[in-house]
């Protein structure tokens, strides 16, 4: 185990500001800075308790306590159209938490889908996991149906990226967001006609992204459906229901989390 993954594990920083407050000279192993230690950016911590015995880690000059990782539940549910992704909603619609149960009702959401979108959702009932699944550049993967041909337009945007300066055609008739930058997406053609059909990689997907970005050409997305984020796939799940992650998601997830190679998770999360 690296420092940085010491770190991430026992405190609130993740291992890229980790590796900042480092170099900063934030970083205080037995009272000695660690850029002034030349072992340290390739140490091996191999044991957590041995380590907190022989090494006395600050940051900021107050000392970073061994702590067990928190247990934590995550769970994948198939979303079907006309739910909300919401905790309440004044209009009385169906909300998720209705199909879920009281169980998971204080389970927080991984980002949103829309009222008029399904597929997988992802929802844990620790708020790190989160936090981290949201703020992370995981792949997004999403089928979708347009009521138009797909234009060469359409293809320059999603493989280089567009700045909607007018973002409100697709958004919510009461959000204030009027411009939005579209970053380049994978994107695979499944069909190309009067009604096409296509699959694309974003790896964000905020605020009715998708749709904002086909309305900019004039067509309008009729279906949206999530199948993957990162390593979590929807596979054969039926619509309304849910399941726990396996034991191999959970160990993804954890290395996600704290580990120091990614490279199972790009290879899991790549768009095919």
């Amino acid at each position: 185990m690296r420092l940085n993954k010491f770190i991430a594990l026992h405190s609130k920083y993740s291992r890229r500001e980790a590796d900042r407050l480092i170099l900063d000279g934030a970083v205080k192993i037995n009272h000695t800075p660690a850029t002034r230690l030349t072992s340290v950016p390739q140490a091996i911590i191999d044991n957590p308790h041995k380590t907190y015995k022989d090494f006395k880690v600050f940051i900021h000059g107050r000392e970073l306590h061994y702590c067990k990782p928190q247990s934590y539940t995550a769970i994948v549910y198939h979303k079907p159209k006309g739910e909300l992704v919401s905790k309440k909603d004044e209009r009385n619609r169906k909300l998720i938490y209705d199909s879920l149960g009281k169980k998971y009702a204080h389970f927080m959401p991984v980002g949103r889908l829309d009222f008029a979108s399904e597929g997988l959702l992802i929802l844990s009932d620790s708020k790190e996991v989160v936090r981290k699944l949201m703020e992370s550049h995981l792949l997004r993967v999403y089928l979708i149906k347009i009521d138009s041909p797909i234009t060469q337009d359409m293809i320059t945007a999603m493989q280089k990226g567009i700045v909607l300066h007018d973002a409100r055609l697709g958004g919510h008739h009461l959000n204030k967001i009027t411009t939005m930058q579209v970053s380049p997406m994978t994107y695979t053609i499944i069909k190309n006609d009067r009604i096409s059909k296509l699959k694309v990689g974003l790896k964000e997907g905020k605020n009715r992204e998708l749709r904002r970005f086909f309305a900019h050409f004039n067509a309008n997305v009729l279906d949206l459906k999530r199948v993957s984020y990162g390593f979590i796939h929807l596979n054969h799940l039926p619509v309304g229901k849910m399941r726990f992650f396996t034991k191999q998601e959970y160990t993804d997830l954890k290395e996600f989390l704290y580990g120091d190679s990614n490279k199972k998770r790009k290879k899991s999360a790549l768009l095919h």
